[in-house]
Order: structure tokens, then C-alpha cells, then sequence
């Protein structure tokens, strides 16, 4: 794994998004992450990149034993040999305006330690052979990082017969990732899976040698500090080793949204600020003890242990302030990168909407299968399939795919919500419960908004390379952030990078609030939302819920009023006291509903 000179990296995406982000920003020095949901999208940018980079290339097909595990072993070893052939080219390209090389050292940060030496030799020297050498030892590649998804763990048959859990999609993508040739990160979003987080016991790649360095890392996505603690001390307990808490605003990102109750990003930041060391010393202790138990020997030192946060950036003085306040060791930088197609796989049409969209068309939607809320944009061309079908009086998805299958409300087999075949049973039972005209049209409008992520989140790549499939259907399912609204055109890799480091601003619009502030507005919203769908009268665990909510977010703007009252912000401290507002009014026009 490398030490990145930025201070900045860029988030999965999707599912296709980012998944050639390495093979075009690792070159500079850029770290990003690839999706490791879709095997069959991943042997599609094989051979593409293969016949691109005149590679060899010989189809791993799914009538072949643990296809799904061999897929993403070999494509990312591809990726990363991709990637060493493109640095390559960059250490040996002339030293010239415009060049390759220049473009490496014009994208770092101007506080880059290496771009500094460089510079001064350079100043006195000019590109003699000593520096030629320096460059060669010294430019490295972004890592090159994978996403899992702990829940998407569908169970697979082979030749009629039901396989062992190791062969669980999950299991089978951290399999292809631990025996892959990658020294890097798996990044595991979506909260814990036991039986997942145990196997990565089988693979050596996890645990360290007699200088205690790790070939293969650990990140945990996570949306508070006890949820930290909690999956820690589980792989703590097994010798495995976080080395990074990636902290990501549970509603300002894009993807799915993992609410928190009321708990914002600031608050939670705090809190892992205060514990840091208390949270590796305690780790390190259990991971210390199960190292010891499984007779593998390390320094006695704790390894390296960063923590990072995302979601909702859109200035460099916010990158700036999370990097100093919070002592972070980067910053994820997402949906702003959509825009972006040197980093990202957009196709045209959807990058044209994107450009366009404002406030109004971000939204926290039912879209996904997965019974989780997820960041839409509305008017997108998947919404118009889905529509087509409604009209046709055939709602839902073939199913071509069946990574999301999970419902068994229905059927013994499980099958996903978002099918054909579970909408048509979904809606034959809605009409036979005798529900009211506005109630069924709610309940029905509910089925219908499913949508099939595994073939929508794919199809921009397979636009993008006009690459063949028997699952096209060019409907593109997109799920930027909120953020995204403040940014309306394409952008060049350097321009994004310039923005981010504070050397160019393209924000073409002043309104933007505060990314803390934006959140808490969202997280109101959420709040209003949650007391208007709960059901009369209160359950005890509702009401619970919604005093805990409360109180959070009353907490929060406590934590934000004096954060930003230090931080010398007088319109983000004005922001937030018309939320305070806000919540009050809320909170007292509701008080017997949610007392109730």
C-alpha cells in the first residue's frame, strides 16, 4: 500500500462510476475505489481495457468453478498493471509544459513535501540525470482500493447444488480481492456481517509479517464512533487490523444513505477526535492477544491506524477545516467527481443531466431494493423505464442479475423487490387487503418505485465504452449527493484538483451553504419526514426514537453554534440558528403527536 501525497480521495461510486477510476487517477498519485458488486461488469471493462492496452486476454466465463472470485482477482490484477504501465510512462515522459510529468506534479497539493523537492532541484538544476533517478524511486501510484457491501451476500448454486457460504457473493469478492496481486484496501460499507468478517481469517494477506507491515488492508465505513468501536473489537478479536475509520455523513453522500438518529457529522467527528488513541490502544490490546493466540509474531508496535471523512464537500476551506479541526488524515471527495470524466465513467446523457440539476431535483428516494433509502435525481432515464412498464401494466425488473435477491415475503426462494415477479405478487396482495383508494395508491406507488440497481448502476460504463450486453436497456440509474446541486458543468482532472486545493474556485453559484449546515437541513427534513409517516398512535419504540432523534439534532446545533463562532463563520452560525428555528417550531407543532 502506498502513502498518498494528496490529501484528498475519491469514494466508490456506484457500481460503475468508479470502477475504472484507478486506471486513470493511480497514475497521478490519486487514490479511488472500485465496486466490487457486479463480476460480469468487471469481465466486460476486462476485456475492454485488455484490447485497449493490447494485453492478453481469455474470458473467464460463469461456467467456470468460482468464476466470481477468478473475475475480480484478474481484473484488478489487470487494473493494476494497467496502472504501472501509465506511471511508467509518466517518470520516463520529458519534462515540457504540458507533459505528463508536469501534470503529476502541477495536480499535487502545494504543501506536498515531494513536489517542493522536486521544484527546488529542479530550480538549480534543471532535469539532469540525478533528478531522472529522484523521479523514478519517488512518484508513486493512488492506491488502488475495493468496496464491499457486507449485505449483499446472496448464497449461489453450482450445477443445481447449494455451495457453501465461502462462495456467498461477499465472500467470493473478498476471496478475488485477498488473492489478488494488490497491495491495498478493502473498504467494507453497509454496517457488519459476522460470518463475512470472520472469513477474512482464511486469507494471510490480512495479518502481518515480523515488521508487522500488511499487505492487504482493512477500511470500515462507518456513520458513528460506536459503530466503530463495535466492528473493531470484532476483528480486533480475530488478529485482524483496521487500519482506517472512514466516516461518511449519513444523509449529505450519495449512494444509499445510512441515517443516523439525528447524530450529525461535526458531533461524530468530535467524538473520534477525543477517543482516537483510546480507540487504537484498546484495539491493539485485543489484536495484540489474538495475534499472540494464533502464534503469528509481529513488531509489538501498533500499526498505523487513519481516519478520514466524507460527504457533502464542495469548498477547499472545508477540506481545509476538516483536515485541521479533526486531524484527518484525507478527505473523500464524491459526487463532485461525477462531473469529471477523467476520473469517472458517466455517459453522456446522464453527465448533461447532471449539469443541469438544481436543488429541487436531489432527493432522498425509495428506489432501492435493499429497503434502504437512496440518493436520486429525479426525471433520470431509469425513471422513465420504470414508468413505461407501469403504463404497459408490467412494473418491474427481469431480474437479469439476482444480485439483490433477499425477499422472501412471497416465495421460498428469495427473489428482490425490485422484480417482476415479486411486484406482480407485491400488488395482487396489496388489492386483496380491502386498503382504501389513497392508502393502496400509496402502498402501490411504494412497490413500483423499486428500481433494478444491478443493471441501472452498471449501464453508464457500458454506454460510456458502447460495450455489447445482453442486460442493456440504456437506462441508467444515478445517485449523487445533494451537494451536487451547486456545481453545473464538466469539469478537467486539474481543475477539480485546483478546486480542491483552494487554487481555483468553480463554484459558478454563492448560495451554497455549509456542508455541516446542509446536512443538519437534510437531517430535519429526514426528521419531519419520519414524524408524518409514523403510524397513531406511537409505539413505545417509535416515540423513543423520535425524543432520541430530537434531542441528537438539538445537541448538534449546540456543537455547531460554537464551532462556528471559533471558526470566525458568521453566515454557516446564521444557517444554523434558522435551523434551530426550524426544529423548534417543528418539534412544538408536533409535540402530542410524538408524546402520544
Amino acid at each position: 500500500m502506498t502513502h498518498s501525497n494528496h490529501t484528498f480521495h475519491v469514494p466508490v461510486m456506484g457500481v460503475a462510476f468508479t470502477i475504472d477510476s484507478p486506471i486513470k487517477l493511480a497514475p497521478y498519485g490519486i487514490s479511488s475505489v472500485i465496486s466490487m458488486v457486479d463480476d460480469t461488469l468487471l469481465e466486460q471493462m476486462r476485456a475492454y481495457y485488455a484490447q485497449q492496452f493490447n494485453l492478453a486476454y481469455e474470458e473467464i466465463t460463469n461456467k467456470i468453478e468460482d468464476f466470481r472470485a477468478k473475475r475480480i482477482s484478474s481484473y484488478l490484477n489487470l487494473v493494476q498493471d494497467i496502472v504501472k504501465i501509465k506511471l511508467d510512462n509518466i517518470k520516463n515522459a520529458a519534462w515540457e509544459k504540458g507533459s505528463e510529468l508536469e501534470k503529476y506534479f502541477q495536480l499535487l497539493p502545494d504543501t506536498s513535501q515531494l513536489k517542493r523537492e522536486f521544484m527546488s532541484y529542479l530550480s538549480l538544476n534543471g532535469m539532469d540525470d540525478t533528478l531522472r533517478k529522484w523521479v523514478q524511486t519517488h512518484l508513486i501510484a493512488g492506491d488502488i482500493d475495493v468496496n464491499i457491501m457486507t449485505k449483499l451476500d446472496k448464497e449461489n448454486e453450482w450445477k443445481g447444488e447449494k455451495l457453501p457460504s465461502e462462495y456467498n457473493d461477499a465472500h467470493a469478492a473478498l476471496r478475488g480481492f485477498a488473492l489478488s496481486n494488490l497491495s491495498s484496501s478493502v473498504v467494507l460499507s453497509a454496517g457488519l456481517n459476522p460470518r463475512l468478517y470472520s472469513y477474512f481469517e482464511q486469507f494471510k494477506d490480512f495479518y502481518p509479517d515480523a515488521l508487522g507491515n500488511l499487505k492487504k488492508k482493512i477500511i470500515l465505513k462507518i456513520s458513528d464512533y460506536r459503530s466503530a468501536l463495535i466492528q473493531g473489537k470484532f476483528l480486533a478479536k480475530k488478529g485482524l487490523w483496521v487500519s482506517e475509520f472512514r466516516m461518511e455523513s449519513g444523509l449529505n453522500c450519495g449512494g444509499h444513505a445510512f441515517a443516523t438518529d439525528g447524530l450529525l457529522m461535526g458531533p461524530i467527528l468530535e467524538e473520534f477526535t477525543q477517543n482516537r488513541d483510546e480507540l487504537k490502544s484498546t484495539l491493539f490490546e485485543l489484536y495484540s492477544a489474538a495475534l499472540k493466540e494464533k502464534n503469528i509474531a509481529h513488531s509489538g508496535l501498533a500499526p498505523e491506524q487513519k481516519l478520514t471523512a466524507q460527504g457533502g464537500l464542495g469548498t477547499a476551506d472545508e477540506h481545509n477545516l476538516l483536515l485541521k479541526k479533526y486531524t484527518l488524515d484525507s478527505v473523500g471527495w464524491g459526487s463532485t467527481f461525477l462531473l469529471v470524466p477523467e476520473a469517472t465513467t458517466v455517459d453522456d446523457a446522464t453527465l448533461e443531466q447532471l449539469c443541469k440539476a438544481r436543488e429541487e431535483d436531489f432527493y432522498l428516494s425509495q428506489n432501492s431494493p435493499l429497503g434502504v433509502r437512496f440518493n436520486n435525481i429525479r426525471n433520470n432515464s431509469m425513471d422513465h423505464e420504470k414508468q413505461y412498464l407501469i403504463q404497459k401494466d408490467r412494473p418491474g425488473s427481469s431480474c437479469p442479475k439476482k444480485y439483490s435477491i433477499l425477499n422472501k415475503e412471497y416465495t421460498q426462494d428469495p427473489i428482490c423487490t425490485a422484480s417482476r415477479q415479486y411486484q406482480h405478487l407485491r400488488i395482487q396482495d396489496l388489492k386483496s387487503k380491502g386498503l382504501s383508494d389513497a392508502e393502496l395508491s400509496k402502498e402501490l406507488e411504494l412497490t413500483t418505485t423499486r428500481e433494478c440497481l444491478c443493471v441501472g448502476l452498471t449501464n453508464a460504463a457500458l454506454l460510456r465504452y458502447n460495450i455489447p450486453t445482453k442486460y442493456y436497456s440504456g437506462a441508467v440509474s444515478i445517485c449523487p449527493g445533494p451537494n451536487l446541486a451547486y456545481f453545473n458543468h464538466l469539469l478537467s482532472l486539474q481543475e477539480m484538483v485546483n478546486h480542491i486545493y483552494g487554487r481555483k474556485d468553480i463554484l459558478t453559484r454563492k448560495d451554497r451553504p455549509h456542508m455541516f449546515v446542509k446536512e443538519l437541513q437534510l437531517y430535519i427534513a429526514f426528521y419531519k419526514e419520519a414524524i408524518a409517516n409514523s403510524e397513531q398512535p406511537l409505539s413505545k419504540q417509535r416515540s423513543t426514537y423520535l425524543a432520541n432523534f430530537e434531542k441528537n439534532l438539538k445537541d448538534g446545533i449546540e456543537y455547531y453554534k460554537q464551532f462556528f463562532q471559533q471558526n470566525n463563520l458568521p453566515e454557516a452560525l446564521a444557517g444554523v440558528l434558522v435551523c434551530e428555528e426550524e426544529l423548534h417550531n417543528l418539534a412544538q407543532n408536533n409535540r402530542e403527536v410524538i408524546l402520544a
